[in-house]
């Protein structure tokens, strides 16, 4: 197919998107703002399956939109990511000829199995999976703690010292990306719905049930301060240096060694760029596949829980047993049109929306809720966990820190290989500061203020009585998934802010499904071949149908826990990967004139002459 046939056909399908998402959108926001307009004519079906055309059209719009020029000067990070054009009737010969065997069948055979038991014995498959995630987690967790906190400094060092000066593919190569657009997607590959899952409800876990660390009482003023200052921790510097220590020596021995797009990277400085073909090397590929479609089936199925429930909240109606259905469908048909689509359309389209909604509701949710509250404490917490975070990053005493503290770890480990990978490849024409700078410091301030704004204000209407927010969430079974929508309906802009929140939840996943779905496709490909597109549908459709087998076979919690037992020895990896990388760069940029930021300030500053240094006035004798 010729590229100007492609672009008409792209025109097409976007022009009946964008019809679509005008029609439906017209019907869902007047229903969501002026529901007396449309009373009891619609129901929780035809309401579910109008905002899901509405919200997939919008961002099927966006992927399918040709993009001009692409053909004759493609991007590189788009080279590396790249996509083979292909038809659907290619698709068995594809997976036969040009997919690794291991790193495609042995996660699909595990997931199969896993399902097939929970069917035949579920208590039994719970039971044995929990036993054995507890007894990873409180064994390895000395250990995921240790690595965290060395990720951290790792990174610092990195930031500081004369290393960061190293520019990935030499001294002559521009980004590929402007910086905003590097931040959008480094960010929303990384973070997914957890970020909007969690953001209004984490805090308040912590206000009911304080860290022993602090050793505050519970659902006092001072359980405040902690609850926030441990959402900070959880989600901070801590949880995206995790993101940094894979990508970054992945991104160096692709960029200055040559070696292929793939998390077995990091044993370049070990087996050699020829010798990564090795069985190590594919099985550590296949980990990553697996834990990358755990990791997202499992953060589909939360958020589909958690649409479905604004849905209800809105409308009065339950979705009812088709609800779930519709919108994992839904939702797989645009991250996969957006992963075929390719990382200068779909993907880097989607998250600079993402952005910009996530911006919009934070500003927005700040200007109308508590601000007072939110700046006094926020600022308060920011100092607490500064000061307090060498502590908290050794504390280890109780079951709390195994249940929150590890698990989280663990839980960022397991997506480190594709969010690692995701953000090397973006990263050639970046200094490795700068990499430092945006994939931690940038993302965990951004990550940060959202959960002071959302965290702070729910704290704060819990606090006075305004919503018993916890309530809610005791009689929806203790679902966090409903935290979110009895807070935000009580704020001034309500609806307009539920409007918001139902688009992020789905903007959001997308953003992440999208990359997995194409980091999946390239981990499973042969080396040197690229996926084509009806690979990267069929990796797409793996995983909404096992997000689809997580709703409605159930087992979502022990599918999360057997993905986390993936970051342990990621963070093993992380270690080996943080070893190898400081070789490299000791044997190869050493002498290499490279300046340390410290210096980089000192020569920024004036020159200071002494005393001594200053001529002394001419004197009348």
């Amino acid at each position: 197919m010729s590229g100007s046939d492609e672009s008409d056909h792209g025109r097409i399908l976007a022009n009946a998107l964008l019809l679509s998402f005008v029609g439906s959108g017209t019907v869902v926001l007047i229903g969501f703002f002026f529901p007396s307009f449309v009373g009891d004519a619609l129901g929780g079906r035809a309401w579910l399956g109008l905002s899901l055309l509405f919200f997939g059209s919008g961002l099927g719009y966006l992927a399918a939109l040709p993009y001009e020029g692409v053909e004759s000067a493609e991007t590189y990070a788009a080279s590396l990511l790249r996509v083979r054009r292909g038809s659907l009737r290619t698709l068995l010969s594809t997976v036969v000829s040009r997919q690794n065997p291991i790193t495609l069948g042995l996660p699909i055979l595990v997931f199969t199995l896993y399902f097939g038991l929970h069917v035949l014995f579920p208590a039994s498959t719970t039971s044995v999976v929990d036993g054995l995630t507890d007894s990873v987690l409180r064994g390895m967790g000395p250990v995921l703690l240790g690595t965290v906190l060395l990720s951290v400094v790792y990174c610092a060092v990195l930031l500081l010292s004369s290393w960061g000066d190293v520019k990935l593919g030499g001294d002559d190569v521009e980004p590929t990306y402007t910086y905003p657009t590097y931040f959008s997607l480094v960010f929303t590959a990384g973070i997914a719905a957890g970020i909007v899952f969690w953001g209004p409800a984490e805090a308040l876990f912590h206000y009911r049930q304080p860290p022993p660390y602090f050793d505050v009482p519970a659902q006092s003023e001072a359980a405040i301060g902690a609850a926030l200052v441990y959402a900070l921790f959880h989600w901070g510097l801590s949880a995206w240096s995790a993101y940094a220590v894979l990508g970054i020596p992945i991104a160096y021995f692709v960029f200055e060694r040559g070696a292929p797009l793939r998390i077995s990277s990091i044993l370049t400085p070990f087996f050699g760029v020829d010798g990564l073909d090795s069985l190590w090397s594919r099985l550590v590929d296949t980990l990553a596949v697996f834990a990358t479609i755990g990791g997202i089936a499992t953060s589909i199925a939360l958020v589909s829980q958690q649409f479905l429930t604004g849905v209800e909240f809105q409308w009065g109606v339950p979705p009812g047993n088709m609800g779930p259905v519709l919108f994992v469908g839904g939702l797989a048909t645009v991250f996969v049109l957006s992963a075929v689509s390719g990382l200068h359309r779909g993907i880097r389209r989607i998250a600079g929306l993402n952005v910009v909604l996530f911006g919009l509701f934070g500003a927005l949710l700040l200007a109308v809720g508590p601000r007072g509250f939110i700046v006094d404490r926020g600022g308060e917490a920011v100092g607490s966990y500064l000061f307090h975070f060498i502590p908290m990053s050794l504390y280890a005493s109780g079951s709390w820190v195994t249940e929150w503290t590890v698990w989280n770890w663990a839980w960022w480990f397991s997506w480190a290989p594709f969010a690692g990978l995701f953000l090397a490849a973006l990263s050639r024409g970046r200094r490795l500061r700068t990499v430092v700078l945006t994939s931690v410091g940038a993302t965990s301030a951004a990550t940060g203020a959202w959960f002071l704004v959302f965290g702070g204000t729910s704290l704060s209407f819990q606090r006075s009585g305004t919503v018993d927010i916890l309530a809610a969430i005791e009689a929806r079974g203790g679902s966090e998934a409903v935290a979110g929508f009895p807070l935000l309906s009580a704020l001034p802009l309500g609806d307009l802010l539920l409007f918001l929140f139902l688009a992020l939840i789905v903007v959001f996943i997308v953003t992440s499904a999208d990359t997995s779905t194409l980091i999946a496709a390239i981990l499973a490909s042969r080396r040197g071949v690229a996926p084509s597109r009806s690979t990267i549908a069929l990796w797409g459709g793996v995983q909404a149908t096992v997000a689809l087998a997580v709703i409605l076979v159930g087992g979502g919690e022990t599918l999360q826990a057997l993905a986390v037992l993936t970051g342990a020895p990621f963070s093993v990896l992380a270690i080996l990967a943080m070893v190898g990388l400081s070789l490299a760069l000791y044997r190869e940029e050493r002498g290499a004139g490279h300046t340390s930021l410290v210096r980089l300030a000192l020569d920024k500053l004036p020159d200071i002459q002494t005393h001594h240094d200053i001529d002394p006035p001419d004197r009348e004798k």
